[in-house]
């Protein structure tokens, strides 16, 4: 291991020999390292090759390591030495050629700058321009950024000329080469051109011959370019332009002379010296040439198979003329137009109400319309004479037909100001007769003024009736009870009486500042806060269409009870009314109770007689069979007495168990249980059967009856038993009240859509007090009759009849007896049953 370290240790140092000695230490150490150098072997390194080879493989690949980083530190070194010799070489050349450079440069400036010139260059893609030359020379300035304020020593026309030409320059390359003149009279040559990728300008002062040469060719180029852009105009225009020479041939002509003359271009025109006036026209215009040297006129002139006309001028320049025709056909039908259309402004302002008088920039009168003459009542030929304006107002003063005025002159004065002035003028007149005219003075654009007169009185009239009217709502609206409010169609608030804000606790001062319905909503809620109603509110508010009057009722936080309305007004606001119904709600709600009560009560009338006919009922039922079975004969004989006894209870159980029946027909048909059993009725068999149920108490009261029916009366659809029980009370009711050896009279007829039956008795009669109550339950008057009774006899016919649909009427006369007529309809569409 220590000869490896040795060996390490003389590689280092060969190393080191390396980096001091230069090429003999490095031949050394290569030849030491085995790096294929031709050298002899030394015993030293014959002993360290022997050493290596008694190394072992650890020790052999540290070896390795070391040799390999050794090697690239000689290669290294040996490249860094050659490019130092190859940059050595390069720099001596380069030193050369710079200096040649150098020399070429100088050689080429002293050349180039022989003469005063300054050269401007802009590389590519650089704003900031590279100036040298002589300076001064241009600008009699010594900064150099003179130069291109071009304005500071140029004229602006050549200044803006150059301007565009070094922008087309360095836009697109296009060289150019121009002759100025400078503020200082000297003459200034510019050339610009694109070299090398650069927008190089030369300018240079002209001097000598070259100024004046410079100075000959501008002004050549000048006078072509002016004879192009005159020719160029001539071209355009769409107007005929021609030149004609002394002999009167025709030597120039534009496109739209061409076009006009009908020739295939001008050349053709030229050569076939084409006219476009007639020989008249022509020969007017020579003589005007030649005596005036101008000529002007309106004239016919066929351009494309159409006549139309145009304005021709003509002069005489040189020795011949030059002529333009401009299409004037369109200012002429605008003239005539012009015209009608003052026609027709007049018709106008003849049919107007309002008068209107214009004068001229001479003040005089120079239109009035009908209805001016009739305000001022003015004679026509006065006015047809064309007045000033201040005879007119002298004469209406006289007349005395202007408003007084204390000074008549200044007042005139002031109206005159019109004719000065630039806006319109409104003033009213207050005339002595009573009348009332708004004036409006308006200046004319061509001069003079315009006057404009309506009668307003009738509108000021209304306008005073209108704002009393408003007061007078005013007054009324705040001296309502009702709290009012109302809202614009935009849902703010425009108008409220006091009592609104009394009622919502609002102030006066905040509805003053016209709130929205939102906020007027969020004020009002801590009193009421039901979301729906109020979005009902803004929505009748705001609503466009479907507006209806909304009803509404507020319950508030504090007890009250409003009745509100929102209503809609014709101008697309809406009105609210709240109305403080507390105490009648108070006093609707105790009542509804009491009625409820009341019917509670009622029907528990109706339920007790209900029950109580029922439990009767049972036990009468027993009577009366027991009662039966005693007068049976065979149950064994009665004494007379016994008999007797038993026709009573027998009689007394019948009327009994009669009245329980009605009792029962009655509270059925009042809890809606009752249901009729439709049939085919003969109403003669019905009429029978209840006489029959009556026969003997006529036959105890020797009470005759009556009867008045058709025997081919026929039938009708109804419930027959009841329709016997209604004829049995009635007859029962009019027996009752009959005196003694009297009689009743029943009747029955057929109409087309009803069945009338009709008692008559020949009793009492009834009172008017009584009448109304003869169909309540229990409601029994013998008005002096020998009539008893429970008072279910009338309640039980109209209760049945009614719920045939028919109706029942009572006429009675006080002391010659009472009809009662039963009206059952014919018609089964209108039947119905109790629980309908």
């Amino acid at each position: 291991m220590s000869g490896v370290i040795a060996a390490l240790r003389r590689t280092l140092l060969s190393c080191t020999s390396l980096a001091r000695g230069g090429r003999a230490a490095l031949g050394t150490f290569v030849g030491a390292s085995g790096l294929g150098l031709a050298r002899p072997a030394h015993a030293a390194d014959l002993s360290f090759l022997h050493t290596i080879l008694g190394m072992n493989h650890q020790e052999f690949a540290a070896l390795t390591t070391a040799l390999s980083l050794l090697g690239f530190s000689v290669v290294a070194a040996i490249l860094l030495m050659r490019t130092r010799l190859r940059a050595a070489r390069n720099e001596a050349g380069l030193r050369s050629d710079i200096q040649r450079l150098q020399n070429e440069a100088d050689r080429y400036r002293s050349l180039l700058f022989a003469e005063p010139q300054v050269l401007i260059a802009w590389p590519a893609g650089e704003d900031r321009p590279e100036i040298s030359g002589d300076v001064a020379s241009l600008t009699s300035q010594e900064q150099p950024s003179r130069v291109l304020a071009f304005g500071t020593w140029l004229p602006p026309g050549p200044a803006l000329q150059m301007d565009r030409a070094i922008d087309t320059l360095r836009e697109s390359g296009e060289g150019f080469l121009l002759n100025l003149t400078a503020s200082n009279g000297h003459a200034v040559e510019v050339l610009g051109r694109a070299i090398g990728g650069q927008a190089i300008v030369r300018i240079r002062e002209l001097s000598g011959v070259r100024r004046e040469l410079a100075e000959t060719n501008l002004k050549h180029s000048m006078l072509l370019q002016e004879t192009g852009m005159l020719r160029g105009f001539a071209q355009a225009v769409p107007w005929p332009i021609w030149a004609k020479g002394a002999d009167g041939r025709l030597q120039y002509a534009n496109g739209a002379y061409a076009k006009a003359a009908e020739a295939a271009n001008s050349e053709d025109a030229i050569g076939r010296n084409l006219q476009l006036l007639d020989s008249g026209d022509r020969t007017d215009m020579e003589r005007a040439l030649q005596q005036t040297s101008s000529f002007a006129a309106r004239l016919p002139i066929v351009v494309g198979g159409e006549r139309r006309f145009h304005d021709v001028q003509a002069l005489t320049i040189g020795g011949g003329s030059v002529g333009m025709a401009i299409d004037a056909s369109e200012a002429n039908a605008l003239s005539e137009a012009l015209v009608r259309m003052a026609d027709a402004h007049r018709r106008t302002l003849d049919q107007l109400s309002s008068g209107v008088a214009v004068f001229d920039g001479r003040r005089r009168l120079a239109f009035y319309n009908d209805s001016y003459r009739r305000l001022w009542d003015l004679d026509r030929t006065f006015l047809d004479s064309n007045p000033d304006d201040s005879s007119v107002l002298d004469r209406l003063r006289a007349a005395r037909k202007l408003p007084e005025q204390p000074d008549f002159r200044a007042w005139k004065a002031k109206l005159h100001e019109a004719y000065r002035a630039v806006e319109a003028e409104k003033d009213t007149w207050y005339l002595p007769d009573g009348r009332a005219l708004s004036v409006v003075t308006t200046p004319n654009p061509e001069g003079g003024v315009t006057y404009l007169f309506d009668d307003v009185t009738e509108s000021l009239d209304l306008a005073r009736r209108y704002d009393g009217l408003i007061r007078v709502q005013r007054e009324t609206l705040d001296n309502l009870a009702e709290a009012v409010a109302v809202f614009g169609s935009n849902g703010r608030a425009q108008l409220f009486n006091p009592a609104f804000a009394s009622m919502w606790k609002l102030s006066p001062a905040a509805l003053g500042e016209q709130p929205h319905i939102d906020t007027v909503e969020t004020w009002c809620r801590p009193l009421f806060d039901d979301a729906a109603i109020w979005r009902v509110l803004r929505e009748a508010i705001t609503r466009i269409d479907n507006r209806v009057a909304v009803p509404l009722k507020l319950e508030r936080k504090d007890g009250s009870v409003l009745d509100c309305m929102t209503m809609p007004l014709p101008d697309g606001a809406t009105m609210l009314t709240f109305q403080d119904i507390t105490d009648t709600e108070n006093v609707e709600r105790a009542l509804r109770e009491r009625n409820e009560a009341l019917e509670t009560a009622d029907q528990m009338k109706v339920d007790f007689v209900h029950h109580v006919s029922y439990e009767l009922r049972s036990p009468l039922t027993t009577i009366i069979g027991f009662a039966h079975l005693l007068n049976d004969p065979t149950t064994g004989p009665l004494v007379p007495k016994q008999a007797e006894y038993l026709n009573y209870i027998t009689a007394s159980t019948n009327s009994l168990f009669a009245l329980i029946n009605n009792i029962l027909d009655l509270a059925s048909i009042d809890a809606g249980a009752m249901t009729l059993e439709i049939a085919p009725v003969e109403i003669r068999k019905a009429i029978d059967n209840a006489a029959e149920g009556i026969q003997d108490r006529l036959a105890r009261d020797h009470i005759e009856l009556k009867i008045d029916v058709d025997p081919n009366i026929g039938t009708f659809v109804a419930d027959g038993g009841r329709v016997v029980q209604v004829l049995y009370n009635l007859l029962a009711n009019a027996v009752g009240f009959s005196p003694q050896d009297s009689a009743v009279t029943l009747s029955a007829r057929r109409t087309d859509h009803h069945v009338i039956f009709a008692v008559t008795d020949s009793g009492p009669g009834i009172p008017p007090d009584v009448k109304d109550k003869v169909f309540d339950w229990f409601e029994s008057h013998s008005n002096g009759s020998r009539h008893r009774g429970a008072g279910l006899g009338l309640p039980l016919v109209k209760s049945f009849v009614e719920l045939h649909g028919g109706r029942v009427r009572v006429d009675s006369i006080i002391g010659r007896g009472t009809t009662v007529t039963c009206d059952f309809p014919i018609d089964q569409a209108a039947h119905r049953n109790a629980a309908e």
